[in-house]
Parts: structure tokens; C-alpha cells; sequence
């Protein structure tokens, strides 16, 4: 009957820490999700129009550099979406996927406007740019790519001088051109596209710069030089996230500059200015600040290191007494040499 209590004992010993160790185990397995949850988080970067400064997603250099070498403004709208080139980092409207641009098209005689326009739900769009294209009586081309100003502020615009003509200038005024129209629309995009995850400012900047033709040159400039190209702007630009979000303008997002090239101007000078602090500060912290004098050397170290002492300086340099006596004994063995001499003599 004792063995039987003693094994009985043993046995609830065993199940008790057999519990014990289970529950040990998804204690560990519950805290180790956690933290591995928690590192996923703070790892994962989103970039979008509330947490970052809306005209930092699309260069409006890349732009006008794809716009050159697009064969038509099918193939332009292509490249603008291509998943391929991701010359586009916009979320307008924060689902965490970046917004197809769409490519609109207005003609007037020698002027084509072309509207670039996000796709935000079905039938919604926000203007973001527009190309304007026009050509004078001497067959010139004008081009220029303006910012629109809600994303961009007032008059951004870059008139880009292309290394080689665009092909799709000799399309412009053939006689059996047909404006373009895109017939993209929310949900229903072309074959070659699928939506992917703005990436942080950095990667997007160093991506874009890939992706531009750096042969080409791109003069900012503050006046818009078509006057049709405006008045055909008025009867189709598109401001859905204009009305929704109104304190979001430029304006009202950088109200110390009228527009993106005077921000990124700010942004350069203040990071010189920066630079320069910092090397004036770290001049101080080496130079003078007290405390680093101490620990770099003491007083007394300092007295010991810098000043030498009487006597090493007579042992190790010639002091006016010591010539003095030298010169003194030098005519003093002289005369004697003389009289030695006169002596004989």
C-alpha cells in the first residue's frame, strides 16, 4: 500500500511539471510572436500623402525625360505605370498601393495639352501634371512640364531642350492624327500593370535617377508660355482630392515657399547650414572646451611639456653667460700661447 502512495505521488509530481513545461513553452512561443511582430512593424516603411511631402513622389524631370523618348502618348502613359520603371511613388489615397496615372489629351490648332491624372476610385482623378506642347510659325517646339499647382505650388514647371527631336513630335501634326484618350479607369488597367508599394523617399529618388536621361536638359522656369495650352487646361483638369483634402495644398503644407523648387532650395540650404554647424561645433568640442583640455593633459603636464627648465636649457642651448665664458677663455688661452711664444723667442 506504501509503494502505492509513493508511486502515486510521483506520478502527479511528473504531470505537475510535464504542466509546468507546457505552459513555460507557449509562454516563450506567445513572447517570441510578439517581438518578431513588433521588428516587422518598425522594419516596414510606407510613403504616401499624409506622412510625406506629396510632390516628392513623381520627379517632374523623370517625367519629362520619359516623355522624349515615348514613341506616342500610349507608350508615354506605359512608362509613366510601368512596374518595370516605378517612376511614380503616389498614394493619393492611402490604400498603400501606388495610383495609376492616367494620359489625357487636349488639341487646339498648334497646342496639345496633356493631362496627367491620377486614378483614385472609379470615375475620381486628381490632376498631378501636364505637358504642354506647342509649335510656333517656324516650326519650333515648345515644350513644358508643369506641376500642377495643388501638388506642386505655383508655376513649377521645366522646359526640357532635348538631346535628340521625340518621335512623337512627327505624329503631333499628321493629318490623321487621333487625340489620345486613355481608357483606363479604376479596377481595370492594362495587362502589363499591377500595383506595388511606394517605397521610402531615398530608393525612390535613387530609382528615378535611373531612369532619367541625363543628356537632356531640364530649365525650371515660373511662366507658363501657351496661353491655349491654359485655356484648354480649365475645361479638363480634375481636382477630386483637391476637395477632399483642401488643407493639404501646397500652399498650406510648405507656407515658406510658393513652390517645389524654392522647397528643395530651403531643403539644400538647410542642410549646409547644418554641415557648417556641425563643423563649428565639433571645431569647438575639440578646440575649446575645457573639459577635453584636462583630459587631454593637465596643468602641470602641460607647464612640464611646454616650458623647459633653466638648467636643461643650459645643458642643452648656449645661454649668453655660458658664450661669454667661452669667449673669455678662448682669448684668455690665446695671450697665454703668445707670451709662451715671445718667451722662447
Amino acid at each position: 500500500m506504501i509503494v502505492g502512495i509513493v508511486i502515486g505521488y510521483f506520478q502527479k509530481v511528473v504531470i505537475l511539471k510535464s504542466n509546468t513545461m507546457k505552459t513555460n513553452i507557449i509562454f516563450l512561443s506567445i513572447v517570441t510572436l510578439f517581438f518578431v511582430n513588433t521588428i516587422n512593424s518598425q522594419t516596414r516603411t510606407t510613403v504616401n500623402a499624409t506622412n510625406s511631402e506629396i510632390s516628392d513622389n513623381l520627379d517632374l524631370k523623370a517625367v519629362a525625360s520619359i516623355f522624349g523618348d515615348s514613341e506616342n502618348l500610349e507608350d508615354f502613359e506605359k512608362r509613366l505605370n510601368d512596374p518595370k520603371y516605378k517612376i511614380s511613388n503616389l498614394d493619393l489615397n492611402n490604400d498603400n498601393l501606388v495610383d495609376y496615372l492616367r494620359v489625357i489629351e487636349s488639341v487646339e490648332r498648334n497646342t496639345h495639352l496633356i493631362v496627367i491624372q491620377a486614378i483614385l476610385e472609379k470615375d475620381i482623378f486628381q490632376d498631378v501634371a501636364t505637358i504642354e506642347v506647342e509649335r510656333d510659325e517656324n516650326n519650333r517646339m515648345q515644350v513644358q512640364v508643369v506641376g500642377d499647382v495643388y501638388m506642386y505650388g505655383n508655376n513649377y514647371i521645366y522646359e526640357p531642350v532635348y538631346v535628340h527631336s521625340p518621335r512623337l513630335f512627327s505624329y503631333f501634326w499628321s493629318p490623321n492624327y487621333r487625340i489620345y484618350y486613355s481608357s483606363w479607369n479604376w479596377g481595370y488597367y492594362p495587362q502589363y500593370y499591377y500595383n506595388w508599394r511606394p517605397f521610402p523617399m531615398y530608393r525612390y529618388h535613387r530609382n528615378v535617377r535611373r531612369w532619367t536621361n541625363h543628356n537632356n536638359y531640364y530649365n525650371y522656369v515660373t511662366i507658363r508660355r501657351s496661353s491655349v495650352a491654359i485655356n484648354l487646361h480649365r475645361n479638363v483638369r480634375a481636382n477630386s482630392y483637391e476637395v477632399r483634402n483642401p488643407e493639404r495644398s501646397f500652399e498650406r503644407r510648405n507656407t515658406s515657399v510658393s513652390n517645389r523648387y524654392e522647397l528643395d532650395r530651403s531643403r539644400t540650404s538647410n542642410g549646409n547650414n547644418r554641415s557648417e554647424n556641425n563643423i563649428i561645433n565639433n571645431t569647438r568640442t575639440d578646440a575649446e572646451s575645457p573639459r577635453n583640455n584636462n583630459q587631454d593633459s593637465s596643468p602641470r603636464q602641460n607647464t612640464r611639456a611646454a616650458v623647459e627648465t633653466p638648467r636643461r636649457n643650459q645643458s642643452e642651448s648656449n645661454t649668453p653667460r655660458v658664450r661669454e665664458n667661452n669667449e673669455q677663455s678662448t682669448r684668455n688661452s690665446s695671450s697665454r700661447e703668445n707670451r709662451n711664444s715671445n718667451s722662447r723667442r
